[in-house]
């Protein structure tokens, strides 16, 4: 499959003569389904915790530039609830400025 990227799921199982339906049912497939799942999860409470910190920042600090959005966006999870935290005691935008310009951000 490495060597071929194109070598989709159908072709494959042909090859190796397991028939499909088979396969989703192994445990193998399972746990990269569960696997998958669990990724999939993460990354839409990463997505929900942006988008509410984000509009969170829009209205206590006023409209975000691109660049302050995009360095927002990259925080990790763990940085990003913080901010949601640390944006609570912020006055303004210079607050914001400040916690991303510390050390740590």
């Amino acid at each position: 499959m490495q060597r071929n990227p194109n070598f989709t799921l159908e072709p494959m199982m042909v090859v190796v003569k397991i028939p499909t339906h088979e396969l989703r049912h192994s445990r193998a497939a399972q746990e990269l389904i569960e696997e998958g799942r669990q990724e999939g999860e993460a990354r839409g409470v990463a997505r929900g915790e942006v988008k509410a910190t984000l509009r969170l920042l829009a209205r206590r600090c006023g409209p975000l530039d691109d660049v302050t959005i995009a360095r927002i966006q990259a925080l990790p999870l763990e940085r990003l609830e913080e901010l949601g935290l640390a944006l609570l005691d912020f006055s303004g935008a210079a607050d914001l400025a400040a916690w991303l310009a510390e050390p740590s951000r």
